[in-house]
């Protein structure tokens, strides 16, 4: 436990200029990565005054992306591909700070948000040990999220010792301590998730591969019948639900995608099922690769 008292006038004068904006936070920045030259260094750049302890946790890239996230001055580490919660777990255990600050190597945040955050502590420790973001799509084409953009809001900002994430291979959530709730801030990370249709699809079928190991590996058996249904009620929940109708012709896509990539996780997850009813080897072809990029799945 930290004990706050009378700060020294050196102590008093730091906090003076983080208030203001000219000095890093006690807060750690930390980003999983794979192959992100292209994005990666628009993530760095948004939050380089938020903190000097920015890690970037890379599992192999070959673009270059480690060269670069280290001109900018992150402090690069390399491990190699355990899944999503996993590698996050990893990172965290790499930070500095005991305020931590999770970016996927696609997610940007605006400068109103970085003054939020810097706002939370101006005035010493936060009010709350962890806070939600708001992490609004951004599709090729846009500069900002429109003002109907689906938005996830996970927390991301965060006291080590009030949660970690998730050692799920598939899912990258903060799991909170009991009692603890999170606070929301209001202005929306900037989530450049799709390069294109393909590169979409290509990310979106890997991660139905370890969708399918993940399921045999808890014993969930998924019925028969959810493989007629999939596709036709996750486009709708894309299109409609997630408000992809708002995004003209482009949306009408990526909602197809969306649903492509649900449908594909039950076919093969009953393909799977139907061999080892069989008798034959179990097939999981796919499964040892991860996705082309680290960033979490969302379409």
């Amino acid at each position: 436990m930290r004990l706050v008292g009378r700060l020294p006038a050196r102590e008093g004068a730091a906090r003076a200029e983080s208030m203001s904006g000219s000095a890093p936070l006690p807060l750690s920045v930390f980003i999983i990565a794979q192959n992100e030259a292209d994005r990666i260094g628009a993530v760095i750049r948004a939050v380089a005054d938020l903190t000097d302890d920015l890690v970037v946790v890379d599992s192999g890239s070959t673009d270059g992306t480690q060269a670069l996230a280290e001109s900018l001055g992150a402090r690069v580490i390399h491990n190699p591909w355990p899944g999503y919660g996993p590698q996050k777990r990893f990172a965290e255990a790499q930070c500095r700070h005991p305020w931590l600050l999770n970016l996927d190597a696609d997610e940007v945040v605006p400068p109103a948000l970085a003054a939020e955050i810097r706002a939370l502590f101006a005035a010493g420790e936060p009010a709350r040990p962890a806070w939600r973001l708001a992490i609004a799509e951004i599709f090729p084409g846009e500069s900002r999220p429109h003002r109907w953009a689906y938005t996830l809001t996970p927390v991301r900002l965060y006291r080590l010792d009030a949660g970690r994430y998730a050692p799920s291979p598939v899912h990258d959530r903060v799991e909170l301590r009991p009692g603890i709730e999170p606070g929301l801030l209001r202005a929306r990370v900037h989530h450049f998730s799709v390069r294109s249709l393909g590169d979409q699809l290509i990310k979106l079928n890997r991660y139905s591969d370890q969708q399918a190991d993940d399921l045999e590996a808890r014993g969930v058996t998924i019925p028969a019948w959810r493989v007629f249904v999939e596709l036709p009620g996750n486009f709708l929940k894309a299109y409609l639900g997630r408000r992809h109708f708002a995004r003209g012709t482009y949306g009408f896509l990526t909602a197809m995608n969306y649903a492509i990539s649900r449908h594909l996780r039950v076919a093969k997850h009953y393909e799977r099922r139907r061999r080892a009813a069989a008798g034959n080897p179990r097939w999981a072809a796919g499964s040892p690769r991860a996705p082309l990029d680290r960033n979490g799945p969302n379409p």
